[in-house]
């Protein structure tokens, strides 16, 4: 009497030689998402598959655009954060620490605008408006200055800064009329008395001279010296 096999059996042994067939095809390490994937674009409709795969590449390319960009929102965004303050509230932020003569605004804000002419407007409305004065720099410089250094040094940084050769003649001769008093007093904060010999008296002035006090006004607080 032969066997012959019932539907029910016949469903089982379908399955384990489909299990046996797909244990030996299979290559190792295939991750499930992967057949995962592939088994819910098989059963989705026609076109949805494809639809899913441009969803998926366009998401990767915006990812690519954030991090070519810096950060993670959008390009807008990004180039409003770069952006920032307008260049006039940068310009008024550095003029509410301490004065600024008109060039040396100018250098600092160039690293922000797209153009100098964009520059040239803001800086014209600040000295309309009274947040701007390159002569109230210039006052300013030289009081916090004056007391410290001789007056070749301080025009020299007037100069630097582009103030006008006119006011900065004028407040030459106003540091030239107290150079003496004024390098006395630094030279006692430095040395308690005249030089002894000419190696002090080389080093004195030396001193006196890098702090842009003038020649004549050395030789007074030190002495004449020798001809060397």
């Amino acid at each position: 009497m032969s066997w012959k096999p019932t539907p029910a059996s016949a469903d089982r042994l379908r399955a384990k030689l489909d299990d046996e067939f797909e244990t030996v095809a299979k290559p190792q390490g295939l991750r499930r998402t992967s057949d995962a994937r592939s088994e819910r674009d098989a059963d989705a409709p026609e076109g949805q598959a494809d639809q899913w795969q441009r969803t998926s590449e366009q998401r990767g390319a915006a990812r690519h655009r954030r991090a070519a960009a810096g950060d993670g929102g959008t390009s807008g965004d990004a180039a409003q954060a770069r952006k920032g303050p307008s260049l006039k509230m940068r310009a008024v932020g550095y003029l509410s620490r301490r004065e600024h003569a008109r060039e040396e605004l100018a250098r600092k804000l160039a690293a922000y605008a797209e153009d100098a002419a964009e520059v040239e407007t803001v800086l014209d409305a600040l000295e309309k408006e009274g947040w701007l004065s390159t002569e109230r720099f210039a006052q300013s410089l030289v009081h916090r200055r004056a007391s410290r250094q001789g007056a070749a040094r301080i025009v020299q940084e007037l100069r630097q800064h582009g103030v006008d050769d006119n006011q900065v003649a004028e407040l030459r001769d106003q540091l030239r009329a107290t150079e003496y008093d004024r390098a006395l007093e630094v030279w006692k904060k430095r040395f308690d008395a005249r030089p002894a010999d000419r190696a002090a008296y080389a080093k004195q002035a030396r001193f006196l001279a890098s702090r842009g006090f003038a020649h004549d006004v050395i030789r007074r607080i030190l002495g004449e010296g020798d001809e060397d």
